[in-house]
């Protein structure tokens, strides 16, 4: 697995249109300004996805479905929680079937606890898994507006321990300063669920400070480094040596490789882990992705990034 690239955290769409509005409308803004961050051009539908893959040598990914009633558009974003419902479980079928024939990819389907949780969101996620094949959830507690210890995911929690499936969330501030994906904010559902396997995303994002702390505390969790390596200088974001110290903290076996595509570029990622100061070479090499086999338990062997079954 040495020579392994797998993108741990991509996002997909079912139209390039659909990719252009959600990239022009979500913003980035807790690391400061920064004039030299390399986006993808690219829009986010499948063709784009593949096309990703294949010219930076990438052998998997994993496409973390993500659903917020507050990224849709004003007429969705006014439906019944009932439509938004059924909107979350069709946009979770849709992308496993889009993975079906696809064995680069791998699918965590989308919770939200505010419109599908409790026992309802359970079930759901346990007919994604034992029929549809997604191996784990993707949550943003920030723009879904939750606190990671709400009760409403609980349920969604403990099937996930139950299923041996991964929690990928958001990591990182909120404009309102509310902590809703600070690391901290975790902590409590790690102490109640010890047993869930936790990624925290862009190693807490505008909150990256606090992870090497949290990190010590909970060494079952790990991390993913996509949109903040892309941000190293920027005000609010670490430098390249105050990253790979991080990393270093945390310990580099539990980092692995995102890029959050659409918005970022899959070799520039590759390329700034590799550039990277203080950590060797078989360090960056499992964090390009030998880490996200072994901590996602990813189906191996892993497809080429052309190769369907």
């Amino acid at each position: 697995m040495a020579d392994l690239r797998i993108d741990c955290h991509m996002h997909l769409y079912e139209t390039k249109a659909a990719g252009r509005r959600e990239k022009a409308t979500y913003q980035i803004w807790e690391y400061g300004t920064k004039d030299d961050v390399v986006f993808s051009p690219l829009d986010g539908d499948i063709e784009d996805a593949e096309a990703a893959m294949t010219g930076a040598g990438f052998d998997h990914a994993v496409i973390a479905n993500l659903f917020a009633v507050a990224l849709l558009d004003d007429v969705l974003r006014s439906a019944s929680i009932e439509v938004q419902a059924e909107r979350l479980v069709a946009f979770n079928r849709w992308a496993c079937e889009v993975a079906a024939t696809r064995r680069q990819l791998t699918v965590f389907v989308a919770a939200d606890p505010t419109v599908l949780g409790g026992d309802p969101g359970a079930a759901h996620l346990r007919e994604m898994v034992e029929h549809h094949g997604a191996k784990g959830i993707k949550i943003h507690p920030v723009v879904q507006r939750f606190m990671p210890d709400d009760p409403r995911i609980h349920p969604i929690y403990q099937a996930c321990v139950e299923l041996g499936i991964a929690v990928l969330s958001h990591a990182g501030s909120a404009r309102t300063g509310a902590a809703y994906a600070e690391p901290r904010a975790f902590a409590n559902v790690v102490r109640k669920f010890p047993d869930l396997r936790l990624v925290l995303a862009h190693l807490g994002g505008g909150a990256w400070r606090q992870t090497a702390a949290f990190a010590d505390a909970f060494p079952q969790v790990s991390f993913d480094l996509c949109e903040i390596i892309a941000w190293t200088g920027a005000p609010n974001a670490p430098t390249s040596s105050e990253l790979a110290k991080l990393i270093l903290d945390i310990g580099p076996q539990r980092v692995m490789l995102g890029t959050d595509f659409p918005w970022y570029d899959l070799a520039d990622t590759a390329n700034r882990v590799m550039d990277l100061p203080l950590l060797s070479d078989e360090q960056k090499i499992g964090i390009l992705g030998a880490n996200a086999a072994r901590i996602l338990r990813l189906p191996l062997p892993l497809g080429s990034p052309t190769a369907n079954p």
